[in-house]
């Protein structure tokens, strides 16, 4: 009998793959679910397909596939035959590949979110959430404009923040290559020079630290590259398991200067995920399950994990989220008000408006300072290497 990779879903939420054998594919998803395992996607594990290779696919074309097949819909026309308009024009050939999946198995039953989801680490999670939630509601049309606009905006986002790092990024780079050549090549010159003071035991410590490190550096300079490397492998490795993902999601929020970037994006996406989920008829509980995943954070999610029990035992929203101390007061000041005022999807756009304006000054502020940072750094370490060159210089001068 074949065998079949799976992707599934348990009980508790949690995301888990495996191997079973099965006659078919249909059977295979018969005993996962027989097994309260609710399966995502179910491929035969001896198949090589096009878009197994597939790694990433520009979010540009993805809005634009996700816009086109919006709008097909808007017109009438039927899914399969949309899926298949939106795949012919698809210039890329990994996502001509995805689509082509994506209809082949809405064509034998699954539904689009379910389809979806078998590429949900390319499509992404708050992607194949919000189709998931327009297909139950009854907005697909809409939830799928709603994922255009949302991945355009995320492309934006990034390409601008890209930009408004590649100074500082230059600087560093730079500034660190000038250094390490400095160290390793230019400082070794000087010690025959300075040997007689080394030898009267009268040369300044800085100075005496940067010929150490010098040497150190020559000696050992590759070793150190190379354990460098590993550990970024590995550590490149762990932040893909969950704790990794955990620990990254946590620094996120608390590191200087960008830490109240990350989470002022992360709580405006979960603002406006929710909003439009409420906006759109979906209970508040499942607006909450959803919207949770398209925070991008799960330290953000655990606390509207809990928020949702809150909900569901009839109490406040704002409450749990407050009291996890993740979410900016502010914020919870207005979902409070919002809550007793019975206008919560309303305030929750207003919110994510207001949230990523404010998020874009902060950034441009960030970026500011970033910059006169770096300069500084690297101008005080190429003065210590020159104060550590002339003090000798002096002083051997002043002997003289």
């Amino acid at each position: 009998m074949p065998e079949f990779n799976y992707t599934a879903r348990d009980q508790s939420g949690q995301k888990v793959t495996g191997t079973l054998t099965a006659a078919n594919r249909r059977e295979a998803a018969a005993s996962l679910a027989g097994r309260m395992i609710f399966p995502l996607a179910v491929d035969d594990a001896g198949a090589v397909t096009e878009f197994a290779r597939v790694r990433r696919v520009p979010a540009a074309l993805l809005s634009t596939a996700y816009g086109q097949l919006a709008d097909l819909l808007r017109s009438g026309v039927p899914l399969l035959r949309s899926l298949e308009v939106v795949e012919r024009q698809s210039s890329h050939a990994g996502l001509k590949a995805i689509l082509s999946e994506i209809h082949r198995r809405v064509e034998d039953g699954s539904t689009l979110a379910d389809a979806m989801a078998r590429f949900e680490n390319i499509l992404g999670e708050m992607a194949v959430s919000m189709v998931r939630a327009g297909g139950e509601g009854g907005f697909l049309e809409e939830a799928l404009a709603r994922v255009a606009q949302f991945t355009e905006t995320q492309d934006d986002l990034k390409k601008r923040t890209m930009g408004a790092i590649a100074y500082p990024a230059f600087l560093a780079v730079v500034g660190t290559i000038i250094v390490v050549v400095l160290v390793v090549f230019f400082v070794p010159k000087f010690g025959e020079l300075f040997e007689r003071l080394r030898e009267k035991n009268e040369l300044p410590a800085v100075t005496e630290w940067l010929l150490d490190t010098s040497a150190f550096m020559r000696r050992w300079g590759l070793l150190v590259l190379a354990l460098l490397v590993g550990c970024g492998w590995w550590m490149q490795r762990w932040l893909q398991t969950e704790p990794g993902r955990w620990w990254a999601d946590r620094l996120r929020l608390h590191l200087p200067l960008v830490g109240q970037v990350f989470l002022g994006l992360a709580v405006a996406r979960f603002c406006r995920v929710f909003g439009t989920l409420l906006h759109n008829g979906v209970p508040i509980v499942r607006s909450l399950e959803i919207s949770r995943d398209a925070a991008g954070n799960r330290v953000l999610a655990a606390a509207i994990s809990t928020a949702t029990e809150n909900i569901s035992a009839g109490q406040s929203l704002a409450g749990p989220l407050g009291a996890s101390g993740q979410f900016p007061p502010v914020v919870v000041e207005m979902i409070a008000v919002a809550e007793q005022a019975n206008n919560l999807e309303t305030v929750l756009l207003s919110v994510a408006d207001s949230l990523e304006r404010r998020t874009w000054r902060r950034l441009d502020l960030t970026v500011r300072l970033i910059e006169p940072i770096m300069l500084l750094i690297l101008a005080g370490v190429i003065l210590v290497l020159v104060i550590a060159l002339l003090l000798p210089v002096l002083k051997m001068s002043t002997t003289v």
